[in-house]
């Protein structure tokens, strides 16, 4: 009996692999737009108010009211304002499988399809959004601002996700009418 496993070849270091998950390219402050700021700023407040919520239930024995309901509106926000970074990038979910095994123009239409309703998808939830906000005079439960913040901000994000979906698509379709 070996102390070698039968599933892995040999002469193959599995650290390889693993090294090779990490991005090494340098940090480039001018890739980042100010909705990255944003979020980002969003995500250490999510954290601070989840930290304080549990440090004040489980160390204090008493939980802070308003912790839990501002998180959740903070969560509400970071995943929208992800949303326009991944609007930005173009690194929404979506399913290339087809894409493999279709003719070149037909792939480019469908792509094309599918960036049209997304954008149309983006505007008319900004359109929603902005309607229900509009409509909304509730307060928040445990602290005294409107509920109309949360559903503004997310039709901020929308906009924003259609504004750089069109920039996006701007700048795919420059570079390619320039290569021909």
């Amino acid at each position: 009996m070996s102390d070698t496993r039968e599933d892995v070849p040999p002469g193959v270091d599995p650290m390889v692999d693993f090294e090779s998950a990490f991005d090494d390219t340098p940090f480039r402050l001018s890739d980042y737009r100010i909705e990255d700021l944003a979020t980002l700023i969003l995500f250490w407040a999510l954290i601070l108010v989840v930290f304080a919520q549990f440090f004040s239930r489980y160390v204090m024995g008493d939980s802070i009211g308003w912790t839990e309901e501002i998180a959740r509106y903070l969560l509400i926000g970071v995943g929208f304002l992800g949303s326009v970074m991944a609007a930005r990038n173009g690194s929404h979910i979506m399913v290339e499988f087809f894409y493999h095994y279709m003719p070149a123009w037909q792939a480019l239409l469908l792509e094309r399809l599918v960036n049209l309703l997304s954008l149309t998808f983006y505007i008319a939830m900004a359109w929603v959004t902005y309607q229900l906000a509009s409509r909304t005079n509730s307060l928040m439960v445990s602290i005294d601002l409107p509920k109309s913040i949360i559903y503004f901000t997310v039709c901020g994000a929308f906009v924003l996700m259609a504004m750089r979906t069109v920039q996006r698509l701007y700048l795919k379709y420059q570079h390619r009418s320039d290569d021909v």
